[in-house]
């Protein structure tokens, strides 16, 4: 997840088929409709990979409720890379990137290089969720300019101000324009029958499907929703599906916790306990606690952020001590992201999906705000660190005035499916990975020693890749062809 993806999550960042007329009737109407007509033409100019690929866009018609077919419609932003093997074509791939919240257009594309030739066997399928970029956008009220923090606080005044912060763009998203119609219907499941329309409109009878992290408890979704319609599906670094997201969260900071040792440890005890009375100032800005703590989070996910890491830490040590200083590549990176005009408008598709899903993969926020307080003060005996601020992720949710329309999806399903997660995933834990391979009972569970959020692909991100997942999941793709048993990925030669 990268750190915009957190700050999104935050926003301060199961069975049967599930029964009910919603869901049945989805399944059902997808597979009977008449197929709708995709005009395919040129890419928005502002797409510039997919133009570049000659890819071409179009958009799709859908339900905005799914349970009323014949009602109103929203339209989905689709990309198509078509294959370049026709006589070894298998079909369409779709992608999502995960979030909650990412647009995805151009993201199946992105996986190109990954997919190594496997990518000439299938038209490769980007879309917009519902509701994000090119897929029929909902927006909120303009946010107010952030105060900056005083110059003294404490953790209670910094909580106060993210409780402030969260009922406001609950406030902002719900008043805004005709947000009060659309918001009951972004839910993951709602985004999993999206994909079905996509599917019945290009004439496929099936479709495969990479998802990550958020994309991947997307992709579980929908194998509940449609298991007869999945074809080859891959799951990367996915989560507990009897939990919920704020349950997932809070399961975050353990192992979060677990990746700093030593040295760097200490010095980030010394710079919290520092902050949240006096917040650090670096460049003319204020970084209070909170904000610490969420660049901390960031930085520890990858094995390979760890000199990252450290030139943070030493350019705060730098002004803890009152010391004159240029901050470095990373520091300063991290300040031009948190001051980008552009990242309150990031947040607002974390908002939709976090709170319009009755249950896993999102929702079970608590509505009060002393539940989160208490849960902080508890996380601090043993997560001193990371416990305030997975605990203490009190989204707009909580005050969301809509409720969601359906529960949360329950898992229970034969749909094969390859399921990748690595040991050391402080974002998704490794536990979370076991039990949907459990709910799940056609899979593969392929495990990545390292520490990571995301496996396949990694080489694509300037990350060290794993070889070895690599070619399980091409060979997937490729051929069909499932590991006949779980498989174990040691760590890859350049790993940390």
């Amino acid at each position: 997840m990268r750190v915009a993806s957190a700050v999104t999550a935050g926003l301060a960042l199961a069975g049967l088929l599930v029964a009910g007329a919603a869901a049945s009737a989805a399944p059902a109407g997808a597979a009977k409709k008449p197929r709708t007509h995709v005009t395919w033409g040129p890419c928005p100019a502002d797409q510039k990979e997919l133009v570049e690929a000659g890819a071409q866009c179009a958009k799709v018609t859908v339900p905005l409720d799914h349970a009323d077919p014949g009602g109103r419609t929203i339209q989905l932003a689709v990309s198509r890379v078509k294959a370049k093997s026709p006589g070894e074509r298998r079909g369409i791939l779709l992608s999502n990137p995960g979030g909650p919240g990412g647009t995805g257009l151009a993201h199946t594309l992105a996986l190109r290089p990954a997919l190594r030739d496997v990518a000439d066997r299938y038209d490769l399928i980007g879309f917009d969720p519902r509701f994000l970029g090119g897929s029929t956008p909902i927006g909120c009220g303009p946010a107010p300019r952030p105060a900056p923090p005083a110059r003294t606080t404490t953790p209670r005044k910094d909580f106060e101000a993210s409780v402030r912060a969260a009922r406001d763009t609950a406030r902002r998203c719900q008043e805004h324009g005709r947000n009060a119609e659309l918001l009951p219907h972004a839910s993951t499941r709602n985004v999993a029958r999206d994909m079905d329309a996509i599917r019945a409109a290009l004439g496929e009878r099936k479709l495969s499907y990479y998802g990550v992290s958020y994309g991947a408890d997307l992709g579980a979704v929908y194998t509940q929703l449609f298991p007869r319609r999945a074809d080859r599906i891959v799951l990367d670094s996915s989560t507990d599906p009897a939990a919920t997201q704020y349950e997932l969260f809070q399961r975050s900071g353990r192992p979060a916790e677990q990746a700093l040792r030593g040295r760097i440890r200490a010095d980030v005890l010394a710079l919290l306990t520092r902050a949240e009375r006096h917040p650090l100032t670096v460049a003319g800005r204020r970084l209070d606690a909170p904000l610490l703590r969420m660049v901390f989070k960031q930085l520890v996910q990858h094995e390979e952020n760890d000199p990252q890491l450290a030139s943070v830490v030493s350019d705060l040590k730098k002004a803890a001590a009152g010391e004159e200083f240029e901050p470095g590549p990373a520091l300063a990176g991290l300040l031009d992201l948190l001051s980008s005009p552009d990242l309150a408008d990031s947040m607002v598709g974390g908002a939709l999906f976090m709170c319009g899903d009755g249950g896993w993969p999102a929702g079970g926020w608590p509505k009060d705000p002393e539940t989160y307080w208490r849960n902080m003060q508890r996380s601090r005996a043993t997560q001193p660190v990371f416990g305030p601020y997975v605990n203490g992720m009190i989204a707009p949710c909580a005050f969301w005035t809509s409720a969601p329309r359906e529960p949360g999806t329950k898992i229970h399903n034969s749909v094969p499916a390859l399921l990748l997660q690595a040991r050391h995933d402080n974002n998704v834990p490794y536990e979370g990975a076991l039990a949907l391979h459990r709910e799940l009972t056609g899979s593969r569970l392929l495990t990545a020693d390292i520490r990571a959020h995301g496996v396949y692909g990694r080489g694509k991100d300037g990350l060290t890749p794993v070889p070895c997942a690599d070619d399980t999941v091409n060979t997937y793709l490729r051929d069909g062809k499932l590991p006949a048993t779980d498989v174990t990925c040691a760590k890859p030669q350049g790993g940390r």
